[in-house]
């Protein structure tokens, strides 16, 4: 498929390369070619969430922090997110987060067993918004169908962006996936538990409607 994601320029600060240079081998999973059981990464068998494209991981370490049972796993390519991350996690001494830097659809393709995850997390993925450019937005029909396959019965997608015509094609693309049942009608509303990003700030200021779908897969 397309590449979906550039990686965006911007300042890697001191910090967020000291916490990527010293942090990286104790929380980061480097990109295998084959599936792993990710039990081994966190030591224990808790359910696993795969967030895509977790910016700054500001919601990332919120989400986690307040569900300890739980497990994180964050894919991103741009490195001072990453970095910052890390600080985080570490700040926080937060055991149930690591991190893959590569690809994600590369990383649920290869990575993911099948019937493994109890979540999927992605908020505000790059809207590509320009027409010519659609077809490399990541959720879209035939990775849906990857990320759907990646989930145990039971466990939800959830997606979360400011541009309405991504909104519709994710959700007819979510709609038609087997097994997949929308838990709303339409649009889902609003979780009361995720916190806002730095990414919705922006959309707002824009006058941006923030649409939320979430999609269970039944057993």
């Amino acid at each position: 498929m397309h590449k979906s994601y550039v990686i965006r320029k911007g300042r890697f600060t001191d910090a967020q390369k000291k916490a990527y240079g010293s942090l990286s081998e104790k929380y980061m999973i480097p990109f295998a070619d084959n599936k792993q059981d990710f039990s081994r990464f966190f030591g224990n068998s808790a359910d696993v969430t795969l967030e895509i494209g977790f910016g700054s991981g500001f919601a990332t370490t919120q989400i986690a922090q307040a569900n300890p049972d739980k497990n994180y796993l964050g894919v991103e390519v741009h490195r001072p997110g990453i970095g910052r991350l890390l600080w985080e996690i570490e700040k926080r001494s937060l055991e149930n987060i690591r991190i893959i830097e590569y690809d994600a659809a590369a990383v649920a393709e290869k990575m993911i067993l099948e019937g493994s995850l109890g979540a999927i997390h992605i908020f505000f993925p790059d809207p590509w918004p320009k027409k010519r450019h659609n077809k490399r937005r990541l959720i879209q029909s035939p990775f849906t169908l990857t990320l759907a396959a990646c989930l145990k019965p039971g466990g939800y997608l959830y997606m979360v962006t400011d541009w309405e015509d991504y909104a519709l094609c994710a959700l007819a693309s979510l709609a038609s996936c087997p097994f997949m049942k929308n838990a709303y009608n339409d649009f889902a509303v609003p979780q009361s538990w995720r916190p806002v990003t730095k990414f919705e700030q922006k959309g707002l200021a824009k006058d941006h409607k923030i649409r939320e779908l979430f999609f269970v897969k039944e057993g």
